[in-house]
């Protein structure tokens, strides 16, 4: 790193830590001003020595520097001397201090004033002068030497402890009005043996902790390449590290009187929620600004706002899985040893053994603590009345197949709705490194729960979406297993609503009816073998709203439309045509070209050729044809099925309808038997275009790029 053109004032620059960064500033080209008052460690005399003993030393090594030896407090006086000498300033290092250490009882106004003065103030004077020269250059780069002590506190030096930690506030405020200047302002508190820690370590520590093992993280944090601003860095003994502030998750403590009608909060509400209070064990949140605490302060604003309707705090539980727990939830949502990839959802033995991407939704039944009553909710709840209307799933990363979660509940929102009340739920869920898996919101619906006057919609809620106006690209459909609710159930909801013939009966239905998360993971697996050939990576995001129930039993069919990465879907039971999933979605990371949508309801027989077409849009054959077609397959004349194969727009697609986007490069109309016969190379396709067999419109010469796909010898 090049200092060449810069100039540099370090303060306390005549002996160790500053004597230092002088040496170093110059080595890499840097001008140097060097500042020591040359008093002793107590802030005691005068003295020339020292400063111009390290002025020596980087003239004698081809080096720039100048002398100061004014005190920190006049800081005008320090940065006039580098404007004369080099006519700008562009670094400064606000390194000078002394010691008055003293237990608190024993500290004179004299040993609190002094420490003050040059420390906090003569940083703020050194920095004050510098200041209007680097806004003007819009260039500057500035350290507060702070301390441990300031961070942590020391005994004996309550003086200088408040001191430090004072230039850690200054130099977080100066890094956000610096910052539109080009003004990076940082804090650090290093641990090298000085003078200044003779009176706080042994000789042999003081010896082993040497000053060069500091400088590089100033030197580096005041170049023209480091843009960190506003940091706090620690560092000793070749080690340096970032600090900064956590925040426990913390309670909300007060709690709202209903005969009153007004929130309440007493010493013993904070005793009795104060292992919450302190508990940084679980999600902390760090916070780099007050900005940052704003959203948590509207929240609790908000429940204030909402009387009795206030959602409370949640909880946080941890929830450990196994390979079984994998297999027997697949096995739960339909996966089957009928199906081509079943082994690497139900072998673990299996190299391509992975978890399917619904598996987090268990963390709503299995995973949480999170009770839904007055305490949590602000609202009376009869169990009973409970229905699961909406689900929201968001995966981060692919799941291990063994592993344990740390999840995070808690209400968000509860809105009244007049016939019931909407309690939305939020979990969240961490792997044993901490970082962030997954994260469900709960839709639930409380039947006569509402009419207590809370508002009536919430902007928390992911909304479900509408299904495009046009005929799916594709569909797929699996009968359920009579016993599929008794297999799902070991997954974790054991409501008996889905087992017991009396207890369905009491909640409504003729029969025991599926879970409704047990749907949402059929649909999942439908989606997932036709956009993303089971390639559970692709999985990003799921949302549902469950309409009607399933009878095990019964057969699911769940109808697809693909917009880019994201696939709508509605999913209903072909016995009765109900629907039982609507506004659904799912947002993948990439769609597979070899999956893309075939429709496999429809009656014509070359719609087989379609789905084997799509199979063969690999990137070589998009890129060489670069078109879309449009093929109209007649029967007895009249166009029965329009198909677009899209082989210009990455990854490609193949689907019912017309283009969705633009016009075809090519529309061919053929019939769905003279079709097959030109794909298996029955017929040839010159032939049946001279004869009139095949119709084309468009650019013409872009259908001979169908060859690619058309090979007599492909066996299509």
């Amino acid at each position: 790193m090049d200092f060449k053109g810069r100039v540099a004032l370090v303060t306390g620059a005549g002996n160790g830590l500053g004597r230092v960064y002088a040496l170093q500033f110059a080595e890499r080209g840097a001008s140097v001003v060097v500042n020591d008052l040359g008093g002793d460690s107590k802030g005691g005399g005068v003295s020339s020595r020292p400063a111009d003993m390290v002025v020596e030393e980087i003239r004698a090594m081809g080096g720039s520097a100048v002398a100061n030896y004014d005190s920190v407090e006049f800081g005008e006086k320090l940065v006039d001397t580098a404007i004369k000498a080099f006519g700008r300033i562009d670094i400064v290092v606000n390194n000078a201090g002394i010691l008055r250490d003293k237990s608190f009882a024993r500290i004179s106004d004299e040993d609190w004033d002094i420490i003050q003065k040059v420390h906090l103030k003569g940083a703020f004077k050194v920095t004050r002068a510098a200041w209007p020269y680097m806004k003007e250059q819009k260039y500057g780069r500035i350290i507060m030497v702070s301390s441990s002590s300031g961070i942590y506190g020391n005994f004996g030096q309550a003086n200088y402890a408040a001191a430090k930690l004072g230039l850690l506030g200054l130099s977080n405020t100066l890094a956000k009005e610096g910052v539109k200047y080009n003004i990076r302002c940082n804090a650090i508190a290093p641990t090298a043996g000085s003078r200044m820690l003779a009176t706080v370590m042994p000789q042999e520590m003081i010896d082993a902790l040497k000053p060069e093992f500091v400088a590089p993280l100033v030197l580096y944090l005041c170049h023209e390449s480091s843009e960190e601003t506003g940091g706090l860095f620690e560092a000793a003994a070749g080690w340096i590290g970032k600090n900064r502030w956590q925040n426990a998750q913390g309670a909300f403590i007060a709690e709202h009187n209903k005969s009153s009608g007004k929130w309440e909060m007493t010493p013993e509400m904070v005793r009795d929620k104060w292992s919450a209070i302190t508990d940084f064990s679980t999600n902390p949140s760090y916070m780099t600004s007050q900005a940052d605490f704003q959203p948590k302060l509207m929240s609790y604003i908000e429940k204030m706002k909402g009387g009795s309707s206030s959602p409370q705090e949640g909880s946080e539980v941890s929830w450990s899985y196994n390979e079984r727990d994998v297999i027997l939830y697949a096995l739960g949502i339909g996966v089957s040893t009928t199906q081509e990839d079943h082994l690497k959802f139900l072998f673990e033995l299996s190299e391509d053994f992975c978890v399917l991407p619904t598996f987090p939704v268990l963390v709503a039944f299995t995973g949480s603590d999170l009770p839904l009553n007055k305490e949590t909710t602000g609202i009376d709840i009869d169990p009973t009345k409970i229905l699961h209307g909406e689900q929201y799933l968001e995966v981060y990363k692919p799941l291990a197949t063994a592993g344990s979660f740390t999840t995070k509940s808690e209400v968000v929102d509860v809105v009244d709705k007049g016939s019931g009340a909407l309690i939305l739920s939020h979990m969240t869920s961490y792997d044993e490194d901490g970082e962030k898996v997954a994260f469900n919101q709960l839709s639930t619906f409380v039947v006569g729960a509402g009419g207590f006057g809370g508002k009536r919609s919430s902007d928390k809620a992911y909304p479900t979406q509408k299904a495009p106006n046009r005929e799916p690209d594709s569909s797929m459909e699996e009968k359920t297993s009579i016993d599929q609710a008794a297999l799902y159930r070991l997954s974790g909801d054991r409501n008996p609503l889905h087992l017991d013939p009396s207890f369905a009966a009491m909640g409504g239905f003729d029969k025991p009816i599926l879970h409704g998360l047990c749907t949402m993971g059929y649909s999942s697996r439908h989606i997932l073998a036709k956009y993303a050939g089971n390639d559970v990576s692709k999985f990003k995001a799921m949302k549902v709203r469950f309409a009607k129930p399933v009878v095990p039993g019964q057969t699911i069919r769940t109808n697809m439309w693909q917009d880019d990465n994201r696939v709508f879907f509605e999913s209903l039971v072909v016995e009765n045509g109900n629907k039982v999933i609507t506004g659904g979605y799912v947002d993948l990371h990439s769609v597979s070209p070899q999956q893309a949508p075939a429709n496999t309801s429809s009656i014509l027989k070359s719609s087989s050729m379609f789905s084997e077409m799509s199979k063969r849009l690999t990137p070589a054959v998009i890129k060489k044809v670069g078109a879309v077609f449009q093929f109209n397959i007649t029967q007895e004349g009249k166009v029965a099925e329009t198909w677009t194969v899209d082989m210009k727009t990455p990854p490609g697609a193949v689907y019912v309808g017309e283009p969705k986007q633009g016009k075809p490069g090519v529309t061919l109309t053929i019939s769905d038997d003279d079709l097959l016969a030109m794909a298996s190379g029955k017929l040839d396709g010159q032939k049946a275009f001279s004869t009139g067999r095949l119709k084309l419109k468009g650019n013409i010469m872009l259908s001979m790029k169908l060859s690619t796909l058309f090979d007599a010898n492909s066996k299509m």
